[in-house]
């Protein structure tokens, strides 16, 4: 389907967004639509408090930064007002019931609950009680926020979804999940490389098969050849790696020479952060090809038309 012929409503069905799975091609078109919209609005600098009188909760156990001042500046942007829970495993452990805590906080006039790091069993069984949308931000699933904003900035370069190539380099993430199921969905030709010790999960994988062709290789050069986009995560997000398991994630990394293996106009993208010189070099991310600012940017574009189409 091309996106470009797409008629859009500005409207989608669910009501939670816990996974890009969950989303069909039609709505996912739906979100980068309304997104081109928000970033419109917002260069042309309109008024757009939609959320004028509604307070967005947060429910994060991990730490983010670039997502985080995302929402909050999107929410105060659409006129809304945020709000931190408190998050406690003790609490949970001393008998704190899900469904006891988003019933109280729709009393208060919350008008939906944003989480991240809680685990998709968690997640479902809020949404199973919650009259709020429930909006996942990241998990062992996914980043679903990140997912269409890296799709709207690839729409943005490209002009078109259908039929350009998407290629994962290194270490498959959560992140990396999403973004290909996300990919595949939208029309992209997706290709992975991975090191079998880092691979995507079969699971993960044959899911996101069920909407189209996924090329998956051991050697990047073959992976990356004539990519319009290059894709890598971090590392080391949250956790320390061996000498060993470096090593073997060094052939891998984003560099001038596997760069040269790409179309002549391939962009290079990151959701951020970086280490320059471990998955990327630093003459790369911080070259003319790098569009991870640009990334960065629209995640708040991206954020206000989540909130727009959810938070009816």
């Amino acid at each position: 389907m091309d996106i470009n012929r797409y008629k859009p409503s500005y409207g989608v069905s669910h009501t939670h967004m816990t996974k890009i799975s969950d989303f069909s091609t039609e709505e996912l078109f739906e979100l980068l639509y309304a997104s081109k919209v928000m970033k419109a609005k917002f260069i042309a600098k309109e008024d757009c408090r939609i959320l004028k009188g509604v307070t967005i909760a947060f429910l994060f156990s991990d730490t983010s930064l670039r997502t985080r001042s995302a929402l909050e500046i999107g929410i105060r942007q659409l006129g809304g007002a945020s709000i931190d829970l408190p998050y406690s495993e003790s609490d949970m452990r001393a008998g704190e019931n899900i469904q006891d805590i988003v019933n109280v906080i729709s009393r208060y006039g919350v008008g939906a609950l944003i989480t991240r790091g809680t685990p998709q069993k968690e997640l479902d069984t809020f949404c199973a009680v919650s009259e709020l949308p429930v909006i996942n931000t990241f998990n062992e699933y996914g980043a679903p926020l990140q997912t269409i904003g890296d799709l709207f900035t690839i729409w943005e370069k490209a002009r078109k979804l259908e039929g350009v190539k998407l290629a994962y380099v290194g270490k498959c993430t959560s992140n990396a999940i999403s973004l290909i199921t996300g990919a595949v969905k939208c029309g992209l030709e997706v290709s992975v490389s991975c090191p079998e010790e880092f691979s995507i999960p079969k699971a993960a994988l044959d899911n996101a098969r069920q909407y189209g062709k996924i090329n998956v290789c051991l050697n990047p050069a073959e992976g990356v050849k004539g990519a319009d986009f290059v894709y890598t995560d971090n590392y080391e997000y949250h956790l320390n790696l061996s000498e060993k398991e470096k090593s073997i994630l060094l052939p891998y990394q984003v560099n001038k020479t596997l760069l040269s293996y790409c179309s002549p106009d391939v962009k290079f993208m990151h959701a951020l952060p970086a280490r320059r010189d471990v998955e990327v070099t630093a003459e790369i991310i911080d070259g003319n090809k790098s569009i991870t600012l640009l990334q960065a940017e629209n995640k708040l574009h991206t954020v206000k038309a989540v909130l727009a189409l959810l938070c009816k």
